[in-house]
């Protein structure tokens, strides 16, 4: 019998497809996120907010694939247009109205978006982000936020995972590698700041004025823990950028969802350039870069000169075009409401869950995610959100009891990111739920 697991005659378990992705993957995974010990579960099927898997298990989706799926799983109404569209082709060297229409659709809702460029991730728009910035200044550097995560372009993936061993002194933090064999060059060309400080960031930025090509800031990072930026923050950010020839960056990857036009809506000054993943996709891989119509131009193949040659096989590929300008019709003003409210609500009762349980635990977060803390206090730093091994090993047993006892999936970091398929019903069980793990994880956690 073929062992292979596209066989009709056998069903496999995720223990058995994981012995045989062992000989095939590295580690099994495509993916490091998904990874786990003893093994990844692995899917069957999917509808709105609930996953089964090929064991036979159902679990309510609170991580919706890390932000991306903002109508949960196989939205109706995206499925009959992409299908619609899948008959039709899916790529094509041509190009095709279904981008004209997303763009239109995007810049008509978001303000600071004079023009658009569709490409196929968010590490692809970041990095389109960072080089039309380039391009536009003539300069080499970049600053970004100590532990920001943008994705895996080199440049912006400095610092991500700094920490006591490597950052050194706030007042100037290291550039730390992320991955082995990072060049020199590149490690000199991202100066790092630490996030809402505003007095540290300004003097540092001012130490290499003539050279940074922009300031990259996304306004919640997760991995900085979920904290909003600052307005006062943002602004002076803005006005070093106006004192100095660089640019105000944003990547609203994930935090587009946070108002109906991104969390850039909260602050009264803009960027000039926004990046953007996710959940403009629709549940297809995506990326888009929109911004000022003169910096943009550094992409158009109509100027004399072109400073920024962009191009990619499936970028504005119909299939991401109509799910994504689907998705976005159906996360109208309405939408954006009504799941910040189920949110604030879901936060709400995990509050009253800590009390209950009377743990040292915090929530922070905007609109439609929260992220939990091992700390009685929220952090609101980077620094103050590290979490040493010992948390890090708690947050794993918490998520792992939510996982396989009470059928909950977060993403990693003890963080929701909400879909519109999740209603009050699912939020009742996930409050719950995560009060039974405070009670299991309550004496280790005291004792750390």
């Amino acid at each position: 019998m073929n062992n292979n697991i596209n066989s009709t005659e056998q069903k496999h378990s995720s223990k058995e497809i994981y012995k045989q992705a062992c000989n095939v993957l590295p580690g099994g995974v495509s993916r490091n996120t998904i990874f786990r010990k003893p093994h990844p579960f692995y899917v069957s099927s999917a509808s709105g907010c609930y996953v089964n898997d090929i064991d036979g298990v159902q679990r309510i989706d609170f991580a919706n694939n890390m932000a991306s799926l903002i109508h949960g799983h196989a939205n109706p109404q995206i499925v009959d247009a992409v299908t619609e569209q899948l008959r039709k082709g899916t790529a094509y060297t041509m190009a095709t109205e279904a981008e004209v229409a997303f763009a239109q659709l995007l810049c008509n809702r978001v303000p600071t978006f004079d023009k658009i460029r569709f490409m196929n991730s968010g590490t692809e728009a970041v990095m389109a982000m960072i080089k039309a910035s380039r391009a536009y200044t003539g300069r080499p550097k970049i600053a970004k936020a100590e532990g920001a995560y943008h994705g895996t372009y080199d440049f912006a993936e400095i610092s991500q995972t700094a920490n006591p061993s490597n950052w050194g002194d706030i007042n100037n933090p290291n550039s730390v590698p992320l991955a082995n064999g990072t060049p020199q060059g590149v490690l000199d060309d991202v100066i790092i700041f630490p996030f809402n400080d505003i007095e540290r960031t300004i003097a540092i930025l001012d130490q290499h004025a003539n050279d940074i090509a922009c300031i990259l800031i996304d306004p919640v990072p997760h991995r900085v823990g979920l904290i909003q930026a600052h307005s006062d923050f943002i602004e002076a950010m803005y006005n070093w950028t106006r004192r100095n020839g660089a640019l105000l960056v944003f990547d609203e990857v994930v935090t587009l969802r946070v108002n109906y036009s991104g969390t850039q809506n909260n602050y009264s000054v803009k960027p000039d350039l926004t990046a953007m993943g996710k959940m403009i996709g629709g549940g297809f891989p995506v990326g888009a870069l929109a911004g000022r119509g003169d910096i943009m131009k550094v992409l158009d193949p109509s100027e004399s000169k072109l400073l920024f040659p962009h191009s990619g096989t499936f970028s504005a590929n119909p299939i991401t075009m109509t799910a994504g300008r689907v998705a976005m019709e159906l996360f109208d003003e309405d939408a954006v409401l009504k799941l910040n409210a189920l949110t604030q609500k879901a936060i709400s009762q995990i509050k009253e869950a800590i009390k209950i349980a009377d743990v040292p635990v915090s929530i922070t977060g905007a609109g439609s995610m929260f992220r939990i803390h091992l700390t009685a206090t929220p952090p609101t730093t980077y620094r103050e959100a590290f979490q040493t091994k010992e948390k890090t090993l708690l947050i794993k047993k918490l998520l792992d009891y939510l996982f396989i006892n009470e059928r909950i999936m977060m993403v990693n970091t003890c963080t929701c990111m909400f879909s519109t398929a999740l209603k009050q019903k699912e939020v009742d069980i996930l409050s719950a739920a995560i009060l039974n793990g405070f009670k299991l994880i309550k004496s280790e956690l005291e004792n750390i």
